[in-house]
């Protein structure tokens, strides 16, 4: 998959969707426990703010991280994790008006997009401690816009879904933490819930995991 395109793709659905959103559906709530719409907006446009930020960090090699193992630092049910979503719910209530919030994302969002095609896949960028090429960064960005899309249009029945591309990156990345592909005859959008914690696995479906069942969800 060509990585700039990929994340194109999945920016540009997440952004149909915040598009159209007034304040009263920015109070919805979404797939993520304890966050409204808002609060994942806010969530999303400071990850497409550290994604500019990283598109525009060049760092020494070699890179430490691929599009893969980037998520083996992503663990869920931590005291980072708990204190990150205070965090977004704190910030995200100072937006007085939900329009100044997706005035901002929206914004930003196009600017990583328009930074990405204009890098090298191959180049190397710093973020949050690692070093990565400019195309795994992008696939890592590309799987955290499409995953929390599934989460924003939980309840908002008539959004448009994630990008196909976007979907097809998550399954590569979940893939690639398994180890394996996976060998249950999942959608693409129960495979990212699932594998990131937003549904428990039946008994069937820990069964035919065998000894992987134990390693779910793979990131969160």
């Amino acid at each position: 998959m060509e990585q700039a395109g990929v994340l194109r793709s999945a920016y540009e659905a997440f952004a149909g969707v915040v598009a159209p959103l007034g304040d009263e559906e920015s109070w919805l709530p979404t797939g993520c426990a304890g966050w409204a719409v808002r609060d994942l907006v806010f969530h999303c446009l400071l990850d497409a703010q550290r994604g500019l930020v990283a598109l525009h960090t060049p760092a020494a090699g070699p890179a430490d991280r691929d599009a893969v193992t980037y998520w083996a630092d992503w663990r869920p049910d931590s005291a980072g994790a708990a204190n990150g979503r205070r965090y977004t719910r704190v910030n995200a209530s100072m937006f007085l008006r939900f329009e100044q919030l997706r005035g901002l994302y929206l914004e930003t969002a196009a600017a990583v997009t328009t930074a990405a095609g204009r890098a090298g896949p191959d180049e190397l960028v710093g973020t949050q401690g690692h070093v990565l090429t400019t195309g795994d960064l992008m696939a890592t960005l590309a799987v955290e816009a499409t995953v929390h899309h599934l989460d924003l249009v939980r309840h908002l029945p008539s959004a448009p879904p994630p990008a196909p591309d976007g979907l097809r990156c998550v399954r590569a990345t979940l893939d690639g933490l398994l180890g394996r592909p996976v060998p249950l005859d999942w959608t693409d959008r129960h495979y990212a819930r699932a594998a990131t914690g937003r549904v428990a696995l039946t008994p069937d479906e820990a069964r035919r995991l065998g000894g992987d069942a134990a390693r779910f969800p793979l990131f969160g």
